[in-house]
């Protein structure tokens, strides 16, 4: 699948944002498949079959311990999750992931992530299980990374839920963040169809610290913005975005909101825009709680340092996960970093980070 065919984050973001995304539930008593004709389709074409556990049997690479086999799954409630590790939309629902799988795993509840990467780096195995660690993924991963587990779904979101009752078929499927307290009370619901203890009434308590707190949607004035040619939009520096080809660039003397410029060396790669000398920058103006970017070194195991400034000043209180007080930091792996967090009431505010080593690579903003 090329790039082109990629579905953006972003209006899904949108989609959640404005509680259009989730899709009802079917009542338990009636046999319903994935909720959507074409999902419906894909799945019979792609497995041979209409139950949404078999299309999981189209990628043989699982981390977190051994593929399920249908004598594990059978009788079993399965929560299908798909996500991805760096997008921001996908770490926000994993406090829950966790929960539910602590609470229901024991009373039959089977919690399977299918990663399905939107960047290249996603795909590297060895990305993905220091994901796993970093973000204390308990349950069995599936690794996505042609696609075929999500075309069979007919899926197009990231996070997007798949809720397979004990009959092996799909009884809700929701899209988007948010809804949290009504597909614990559809997994309370379908547990309760199987034979075992009575469930527990009540919803499961979240922590979620960092990257994985709820975003402020009230505040949320930026869109996601994605830095290599092939998506990019937004670009304010003078003379534009140039494919694949060294260049110096200047910022405008102001950006407007939602506007991104770069400074200094960089190559603007279809995926990412990579810097090819010390004190490259990139600026933007936003309106969110929470800014974050999509970085990696371009070589393994050469870190590259950064300094954040908020209105030319260091961040301060306002600084994000990823990022000290007086707006220090290192990317040392790919992954999506937070470099700010207002703590006053929001407002727009002018980004900057210097890259202080050379040989970043810049893929994306998103705001939370």
């Amino acid at each position: 699948m090329t790039r082109s065919e990629h579905l953006s984050r972003r209006d899904w973001l949108k989609g959640a944002a404005v509680g259009l995304a989730p899709l009802g539930l079917a009542p338990l008593s009636v046999a319903a498949a994935i909720g959507l004709p074409p999902a419906r389709k894909a799945l019979a074409w792609a497995s041979g079959s209409s139950s949404a556990l078999d299309a999981l049997s189209l990628s043989p690479q699982w981390l977190n311990g051994p593929a399920p086999t249908p004598k594990a799954l059978a009788g079993k409630v399965v929560l299908v999750a798909f996500w991805t590790y760096s997008c921001i939309n996908s770490l926000r629902v994993l406090p829950y992931l966790r929960a539910w799988h602590a609470r229901y795993r024991d009373r039959g509840l089977v919690v399977i992530g299918v990663h399905t990467p939107e960047f290249a780096f996603e795909k590297d195995v060895a990305n993905v299980r220091q994901a796993l660690s970093d973000l204390d993924v308990p349950f069995p991963v599936v690794l996505d990374s042609d696609w075929r587990i999500w075309r069979a779904y007919g899926n197009n979101a990231w996070p997007a839920f798949y809720f397979v009752g004990a009959d092996g078929k799909v009884r809700g499927h929701a899209a988007g963040e948010g809804d949290y307290d009504r597909h614990e009370r559809r997994i309370q619901a379908l547990l309760a169809q199987v034979p075992g203890p009575a469930i527990a009434e009540g919803l499961s308590p979240i922590k979620a610290m960092g990257p994985e707190a709820a975003p402020d949607f009230a505040e949320l004035g930026s869109p996601e913005s994605y830095i290599g040619w092939g998506k990019a939009d937004a670009f304010a520096s003078p003379g534009g975005l140039r494919q694949d080809v060294a260049k110096a660039y200047r910022l405008p003397g102001a950006l407007d909101l939602n506007r991104w410029g770069l400074a200094g060396e960089w190559r603007a790669g279809e995926e990412f825009t990579t810097s090819l000398a010390p004190g490259a920058a990139i600026a933007s103006r936003f309106h969110a709680r929470d800014l974050h970017m999509v970085l990696a070194p371009d070589q393994p195991g050469r870190p590259v340092r950064y300094r954040v400034r908020l209105d030319g000043q260091p961040p301060g209180l306002d600084h994000g996960w990823d990022v000290a007080a007086d707006g220090t930091g290192v990317i040392d792996r790919p992954r999506m970093y937070q470099l700010v967090r207002q703590s006053r009431p929001v407002a727009d505010r002018g980004f900057e980070i210097t890259f202080l080593d050379p040989g970043v690579r810049a893929y994306a903003f998103t705001f939370g």
